[in-house]
This record gives C-alpha cells, structure tokens and sequence, in this order.
C-alpha cells in the first residue's frame, strides 16, 4: 500500500487562476511531506498577469496563451472555449502521459473544464468547479450538463463554497458535494492592518468588468447624484472589452480603474475603503465579498442566499441594497460611514469558515484520504 507521504498533489488548473493558485500556495505552505505541482494549459494570455515564478514547478500541458486573444472580450471568451473543446483529445494524451510519470500522484482540479480533463483522463482527482459552472452553465448547454454530471460523479470528492451550489450538485449528479471555502489570508491582512492606520475614503467595486457584475448600475446611480461629486474606484480581475467600451463614456475624469491586482496590493487598496460595492446578477460565495470584510470596510450587496450563512460579525459589515431605489449607492455611503467608524473584529465562527489555513487542511483531508 502507497505510503500517503510520498504522494504528490498535483493542481490540474488554470495557473492564471486567482482561487487555484491561492489553494496552490496554501498546498506548498502546508504540505511539507508532499510535492506539490502545477500541470497547466493556460499560464497568462488574454491581458492576464502571469501568477507563477520560476519557483514553481510547473508542468505543462498544450499552452493555449499564444493561440488566445490579446485582450479579454465576449467573442475571445467563446474562441477560447472552442479552441479548449478541439485540443481536448491531446489535452488527456499529455495528462496520461503525465500520470505514467507520476503514478504515486493525486489531483486537484479547479473549474470544471480542468474536471472534464481529469474525468476523461482516468486520473484520481478531488473537484472543486466554480458557482457558474453548476448554477449557470449545466442549465443554457446540454453537453455541458452531461459531462459535468460525469466529471462530478467520477471524482473522489467535490467541493463548493455555497449550500447554494451543494445543493445544485445533489439535484444534477447525485453527488453530495462538501462545503470548503475559498480561504482569505487573515494573517497577511492583520499584518497589512498594523501597517496602514490611514482614513478610509474610496468607493471601490471589486468584480469583474462585465455585464455579470453590474458595473453599468453602479455607474448610472453614481451619476444621478447631481449634487455628490463620488468618485469610484474599479479594480476588476477580467474584462470584457466590448463591455467596458459601451459603457466607458459613464466613467468620470475622477474614477480610477485599476485592473488587476495582485493580492497584497487589492488588500491594501480594501484597508483604505470605506465602501465596496458587489451587485452581480447571480454569486454563490463571493471570496472578494469576505475578503473587503476582513479588511474591515462595509460592503454594499444585492440579496443573494450567502448572506444567511454568515456570522453575525460579517452580516454587521453589510448593507443590502435595492437597486429600484434610485437613492441606494448614496444610502448604502451614509450606512457604510456609520459602519466603519468599528473595527471589524472576526469571531471564532468566521475564521474557522474563511481562514485559507484552516481551510486548506479541510480540503487535505480530502485530498489523501
């Protein structure tokens, strides 16, 4: 029988991903019995940052970068997609032939692309697919749906970040998936925190540049307070081009968009806001949602079912806004003014859910089991 110390773990992902990489590097902390690798097809492209460093130890699969599109927009998203279906077939060649190397090795795969890839590989892998993949994507595609029920049920063990999409998965697969969150890095904020004791002013939104999140909303209830100079402040971790160009005459001369950020960096920028506005049309369990919590600013949200799992001590950091109140940004300011004059100070409860430690030891359990 293998002795569980000398298997690998080996992140099958998008190394561009943000969540993959941040369970990436809470594995290579942790794990000092284990090697721990990336087998990758996507390493940056599509204007994304290059996460990695010669550090790393990656392995790789067909590297798309080259063949995507210099920027990120609808039309590149669904050349991507179709350019990931038609290497398919080489994709698990490289993955078999990767396995015969690495036979003692376990897999995590991260998003449900990287689920097919594992499923149809024959490999021993844990799943973790994001809230689109299950809440959206199994209902508008019939393909999809067929083989993210056979990826889910071919894996080990799936998890999720929501009893949302848990429950989703129970009704698609029959698979009774367990809940782990996407762990936030307490220890860098409250280091970060000690650091930077500054006044809170910006108004910041944090999702991603697209008609998903609602960016447009944000911009036309700024612009109808006539009377209120506020400007706005866009850190986005993608962008559809296309979305941003019909909507870029809404920005004013004050905003500031900042793009992509690296972790550290969005922390510091979040312990300097007052306000972070997340409105999507649909979220699961929103990372960045908990992220601006910890960091200690109020966050404004539309109702989504997250909300009611929360501890106390976070639902006291949000305001639930109403997006026919032609008033809400301007509400949701003053609440927020209210809200960060106390320091958020996190309960046991909510650093057991999203402290990335304790989470990833939750996920370790899985993985070597």
């Amino acid at each position: 029988m293998n002795n569980p110390k000398n298997k690998e773990l080996v992140f099958l992902c998008g190394a561009r991903d943000f969540h993959a990489m941040d369970w990436y590097k809470s594995a290579k902390e942790l794990l000092t019995d284990h090697e721990v690798l990336i087998l990758t097809d996507l390493i940056a492209g599509e204007g994304y940052k290059k996460l990695i460093d010669h550090f790393d130890k990656v392995h790789r699969l067909l590297i798309l970068d080259k063949l995507l599109f210099k920027r990120q927009s609808r039309i590149g998203s669904i050349w991507r997609n179709a350019l990931k279906l038609l290497v398919f077939p080489i994709q698990i060649a490289k993955i078999k032939s990767f396995a015969r190397q690495h036979p003692n090795a376990v897999y995590h795969a991260h998003a449900m692309y990287y689920l097919f890839l594992a499923w149809a590989a024959k490999v021993p892998f844990v799943g973790t697919p994001q809230g689109s993949d299950v809440l959206l994507k199994p209902d508008k595609n019939k393909y999809f749906r067929k083989y993210a029920i056979k990826s889910m049920q071919g894996a080990r063990y799936v998890t999720c970040d929501s009893e949302r999409m848990k429950e989703k998965i129970l009704s698609l697969a029959g698979v009774d998936a367990r809940i782990i969150q996407n762990g936030i890095d307490i220890s860098e904020i409250q280091k970060l925190q000690k650091q930077n004791r500054g006044i809170r002013k910006m108004v910041m939104s944090i999702r991603g540049m697209t008609s998903l999140y609602r960016i447009e909303e944000i911009l036309t209830a700024r612009n109808s307070e006539k009377d209120i100079d506020i400007p706005l402040t866009f850190i986005y971790p993608f962008s559809d081009e296309d979305y941003f160009l019909s909507i870029k005459e809404k920005f004013s001369n004050n905003d500031k968009l900042l793009g992509r950020q690296d972790r550290l960096t969005m922390y510091q920028l979040l312990i300097q806001t007052k306000l972070v506005i997340s409105i999507p049309k649909s979220d699961s369990s929103p990372r960045s949602v908990y992220e601006s919590i910890f960091c200690g600013a109020a966050v404004a949200v539309t109702y989504n079912p997250y909300y009611d799992g929360l501890p106390a001590c976070m639902k006291s950091r949000i305001i639930i806004v109403d997006l026919d109140d032609r008033d809400w940004l301007s509400k949701a300011i003053a609440e927020a003014d209210l809200i960060i004059q106390n320091p958020f100070i996190p309960s046991e409860e909510s650093l057991e859910l999203f402290d990335q430690k304790r989470s990833f030891m939750k996920m370790k359990e899985l993985l070597f089991n």
